[in-house]
């Protein structure tokens, strides 16, 4: 399988295992936003770890979800290697996007944001390279 998803602590995991090109773009796009509507999501978390390459409809995933989730949620990548992280400089999106060494990292983080939104604390959103 191309990737998995499971909805845990109020997040949306979305595990790529391969590559990040249209094909795989499409359809991980159709499945979260389904997600996001139907359980209430209020972080996407993107685990990259496993991801070497990424082409600009994966930029354009990234972007799309996060134009989706910015006022009340936040998008979190885990894992990216250096190239797909250099994409993420020259894009753009590290300025919309928080990034984690791990899993277990992005869960905590997204948990606390989504407590402080909820308790109209806003939150933190982006880190620096």
């Amino acid at each position: 399988m191309d990737y998995y998803y499971m909805a845990m602590r109020g997040s949306l995991v979305v595990g790529l295992n391969t590559d990040l090109d249209h094909h795989l773009a499409d359809e991980v796009r159709q499945v979260i936003d389904e997600i996001v509507e139907e359980r209430g999501i209020r972080s996407i978390i993107f685990d990259f770890s496993k991801v070497t390459f990424m082409d600009s409809s994966g930029i354009g995933l990234i972007m799309g979800r996060y134009k989706k989730m910015h006022q009340n949620g936040r998008i979190a990548i885990v894992a990216p290697c250096k190239s797909v992280e250099r994409i993420l400089q020259i894009s753009g999106l590290h300025k919309l996007v928080t990034v984690f060494g791990d899993l277990g990292e992005a869960l905590d983080s997204c948990e606390v944001h989504d407590d402080n939104i909820a308790a109209g604390k806003g939150g933190k959103r982006n880190v620096e390279f």
